[in-house]
């Protein structure tokens, strides 16, 4: 009787030292692919420019891209996730510096732009761990719903449409954005 060897578990140095890192998390020392299409692409950098324009004007901290990467969770320090956008606010960081890896605190806004290729036990998954690890507000964001479901650390949960705002709530009080702005025109998102 053979038995298969047990994968090998990769550590978040491991992914870092990757030439293609940017696509991937790390989940149970395993690789889990990022998959994200040019609309929620184009509707994350909308979002990003907006907040970091927002953030800037009163240098409130740091906005990141979907490039940037945390290891803030309890039950796996090992485990290593990139929301599309991210923000982190001044007074956080040890020595106001971001990691040259992963910073290991929790943001204090994850935002998941759903994608076409996205399942939604895995995005519930990765919201679920980011509530658990500190986050105070996760926006998940439907391009083609063109809906977003605001989820804070109090468990409470409230759904917006296009036309509603989208409101930094107090993790980014002052900010809000009407949510149909982040969003191709209807022409143009099925193209």
């Amino acid at each position: 009787m053979s038995t298969a060897p047990p994968p090998t578990r990769l550590t978040p140095d491991d992914l870092l030292a990757m030439p293609n890192e940017k696509d991937y998390e790390l989940v149970d020392g395993q690789l889990v692919e990022r998959f994200m299409g040019n609309v929620a692409s184009w509707t994350s950098f909308e979002l990003a420019v907006m907040l970091r324009e927002f953030v800037k004007q009163s240098d409130l901290g740091w906005v990141l891209n979907s490039e940037a990467g945390y290891r803030c969770f309890a039950d796996d320090p090992g485990r290593v996730r990139k929301p599309d956008v991210s923000f982190i606010r001044k007074g956080r960081l040890p020595g106001e510096q971001l990691a040259r890896g992963y910073d290991t605190i929790a943001p204090d806004l994850a935002v998941e732009v759903v994608s076409p290729r996205d399942l939604v036990y895995r995005l519930d998954q990765k919201i679920g761990e980011y509530l658990q690890a500190g986050v105070k507000l996760v926006w998940e964001i439907n391009p083609d719903s063109r809906l977003a479901t605001i989820h804070r650390a109090d468990g409470s949960t409230s759904r917006i449409h296009e036309d509603d705002l989208l409101v930094g709530e107090d993790v980014l009080p002052g900010f809000s954005c009407r949510l149909g702005n982040l969003f191709l025109p209807p022409a143009e998102a099925g193209k």
